[in-house]
């Protein structure tokens, strides 16, 4: 099974592509997609798009996972954000692949043990479960941790999995 990770932000998209086949996970391929503050946000959300749709085309991956919706305390960034994950939704849904969606209590807590755990345990776990020599760009990191995540809640009790979005 391949799943796209999606760590969602306007100006820093992070993606990441992992590959599953028995209990061993490998990266495919990860990275960000970078818009220029000095973008208009129609040609962000549009190079989200084009970006999201050439990266499946390259990878084929069998389903999307990213991270729920969080609180944010600027009414502007929150819409602005809701804007960016619509596209990427969009975008993933036009291309057939299904949608979870994942807490961040619950993506640490899947990849370090702990749903507190800061930013660089979660990088330096992924490194260790996907045999990473050099350490990925934080947006990167992240996705690569959905993705993860999204493979470690695969159980056959059907009513434990999480449903697509």
């Amino acid at each position: 099974m391949r799943v796209l990770g999606i760590d969602t932000s306007l100006r820093s998209t992070g993606v990441g592509v992992v590959e599953s086949r028995g209990s061993t996970m490998t990266a495919v391929e990860h990275g960000r997609i970078h818009n220029a503050d000095r973008l208009l946000l129609s040609e962000c959300l549009r190079r989200l798009d084009a970006g999201i749709r050439e990266l499946i085309t390259r990878t084929h991956p069998d389903v999307a996972a990213l991270e729920d919706i969080f609180f944010c305390k600027n009414a502007r960034t929150a819409m602005v954000l809701g804007e960016a994950r619509g596209v990427v939704i969009a975008a993933c849904a036009a291309s057939g692949l299904p949608v979870f969606a994942y807490e961040p209590r619950r993506i640490k807590k899947a990849i370090a043990g702990n749903g507190a755990a800061d930013k660089l345990q979660v990088r330096k776990m992924i490194m260790a479960l996907l045999a990473l020599k050099d350490e990925p760009q934080e947006d990167a990191g992240d996705a690569l941790a959905i993705a993860v995540c999204h493979l470690h809640h695969q159980t056959s009790f059907a009513a434990l999995e999480p449903k697509p979005i």
